[in-house]
């Protein structure tokens, strides 16, 4: 039987799987489904059409699956998708999306998010990613894998964060952010390459100097844009280790839409 505290208000058509845990004084809407192990706090509230995956920690007071903080919001059915083994601590707020732009928000799996962070409507956040205390996301922002927010950090709507990047606390991030950078400050700037962060993660020290060699091609040389991302595409066959890595650059200046910091 799924342990559902006796003081909790959890609608009958909400699915809830038989190992979730809902905490005291909880209200859960009839369209909310819970995976497997995943516990839920006291005083949370989780409404909407909100799924849930496994092995989550949803902490005290977070209210997840909320209408979005956008006027043209009309009522559509749009929908708040959680993956698994996240941790969401208390005060957390995830809006559910709007038509006309997928009309999802998403939050993918082992994440880290910590208290009083806001996802607003249509944001994605894929894997492994750290938000520090009172990060907030306008709406229709990505942050790819493994990418850390200092606390008191607000990033604009549209703007996309790349993979292994770093954001140093109370920044203002208004423009897209290419993968493994080091960034701070209002207004933002590239302090470096996160090199602290691909070491915890294994890099080889052939792939952190292909990463080393990006970030001199982009921010250290003088080079144009294009005359970077034409020679970084080089750095492909010249670093082959790195092949992946410099792919995963080469994609997401393609794919820049606010312009890169710089």
């Amino acid at each position: 039987m799924t342990q559902v505290h006796s003081t909790a208000i959890v609608d009958a058509k909400a699915e809830l799987d038989t190992t979730a845990s809902i905490g005291p004084y909880a209200v859960i809407g009839p369209h909310v489904r819970v995976g497997a192990g995943t516990t839920i706090g006291s005083h949370c509230v989780i409404e909407g059409r909100t799924t849930i995956g496994r092995d989550n920690r949803i902490f005290q007071f977070a209210s997840l699956g909320a209408i979005p903080q956008d006027k043209k919001y009309a009522g559509e059915p749009t929908e708040l998708v959680i993956g698994d083994r996240n941790t969401i601590r208390e005060f957390c707020t995830f809006n559910i999306g709007v038509p006309g732009a997928g009309g999802v928000t998403r939050v993918g799996n082992d994440n880290w998010i910590m208290a009083y962070t806001h996802i607003a409507h249509d944001c994605r956040v894929d894997d492994h990613a750290t938000l520090a205390n009172n990060t907030t996301l306008a709406g229709h922002v990505h942050l790819a894998d493994w990418v850390t927010v200092g606390g008191l950090t607000g990033i604009h709507q549209f703007v996309s964060v790349g993979a292994h990047a770093m954001i140093g606390f109370a920044s203002a991030v208004a423009q897209d952010v290419p993968p493994f950078m080091l960034v701070d400050g209002n207004p933002l700037e590239v302090r470096g390459f996160n090199v602290v962060g691909l070491r915890r993660r294994n890099f080889s020290e052939a792939r952190i100097a292909a990463v080393k060699q990006m970030h001199r091609l982009l921010y250290r040389q003088g080079r144009t844009l294009d005359d970077a991302r034409s020679a970084i595409e080089a750095l492909a066959t010249q670093m082959p280790e790195a092949a992946a890595d410099v792919a995963l650059m080469n994609a997401f200046l393609a794919g820049a839409t606010r312009g890169i910091v710089r």
